[in-house]
């Protein structure tokens, strides 16, 4: 085995402690002992003369030297891995460890029968499929494609648009009766509202299809960063809130919920995939947006 080789693999171990999260989690994803791994990352540290991870009975992080390190590893375990693609690699040969975060809702009711297709069909592909909501530091959680519904602010990384979430104002059948439906924003505003951290709060621009423009300022009765549980005190009666259709289409069917003012909408949040922007994007990666495109175009309410 070349020294070069050397180095990329101990470079690999160190990505994959940091990733793991610990030194016995990476030796399992490995295939090798613990001691083994612990060697390469004591020996790693010694070719850098620095320490890399701080390493306690229960814990693992990175020291400064570390988080700069794995930065760096990562460019170039990619760089490594282009030159495979470009003079080993055919186009039909899709392999290699593939990290999605997805938005939890989105990717708990729709995407994750895309990520087990995508799974049947490139077996070789060792797909690592996490759901979030909360903004992530990309390159620290080893993270190649990223799904987030709302803006991505990191400067750092491509991103590309997949589509807009159609969003209505929506309430149970229990917390209105006929004579007291309302039929503007200005009288749904005296019914209580559960709201969606970050996007609803105490303000709610609505537009009307005709391009009216108005503000709902209802007292907010609950607020909660999961759409689960906002699904849930809506259905419950608890007050109307803002949903995105995608998901309530089959209560609006069946009359669980009601359009509480017909004509107006929220506004409409992007869904969008960011990646690193680099000279190279693994075959696996294109697949996967190529897959991620075709599934959210296809999701009704979803344009």
């Amino acid at each position: 085995m070349s020294k070069s080789l050397d180095r990329l693999t101990l470079l690999q171990t160190f990505v994959r402690i940091a990733d793991a999260g610990s030194i016995s989690a990476a030796a399992r994803n490995l295939g090798l002992s613990q001691p083994s791994v612990s060697r390469q990352l004591v020996e790693l540290e010694s070719r850098f003369n620095a320490q890399l991870m701080h390493r306690t009975t229960h814990t693992l992080s990175l020291t400064e030297a570390g988080a700069e390190l794995l930065l760096d590893a990562r460019r170039l375990l990619d760089e490594w891995e282009a030159l495979e693609e470009k003079h080993i690699a055919s186009e039909d040969t899709v392999r290699g460890r593939l990290k999605v975060i997805a938005p939890v809702a989105l990717g708990q009711v729709y995407l994750a029968e895309l990520a087990l297709q995508f799974q049947q069909q490139y077996p070789l592909v060792s797909l690592s499929w996490q759901l979030a909501d909360h903004t992530i530091r990309f390159t620290e959680t080893g993270c190649d494609c990223w799904i987030k519904v709302g803006d991505i602010s990191d400067e750092s990384l491509r991103v590309e648009p997949l589509g807009q979430v159609e969003r209505i104002v929506v309430a149970a059948p229990k917390l209105i009766t006929a004579a007291s439906k309302p039929k503007t924003p200005a009288a749904a505003q005296q019914l209580p509202c559960v709201a969606l951290d970050p996007f609803e709060g105490g303000h709610i621009p609505l537009t009307h299809l005709s391009g009216r423009a108005a503000t709902l300022s209802p007292v907010v009765r609950m607020a909660t960063n999961n759409i689960f549980a906002l699904h849930r005190a809506t259905l419950a009666g608890l007050g109307f809130s803002v949903m995105p259709r995608w998901l309530i289409e089959s209560d609006l069917q069946q009359q669980r919920l009601i359009d509480l003012l017909p004509g107006w909408q929220a506004p409409r949040l992007t869904i969008q995939a960011a990646y690193l922007p680099g000279r190279h994007r693994p075959l696996r990666l294109r697949r996967f947006l190529q897959s991620l495109k075709v599934a959210v175009s296809e999701i009704s309410g979803i344009e």
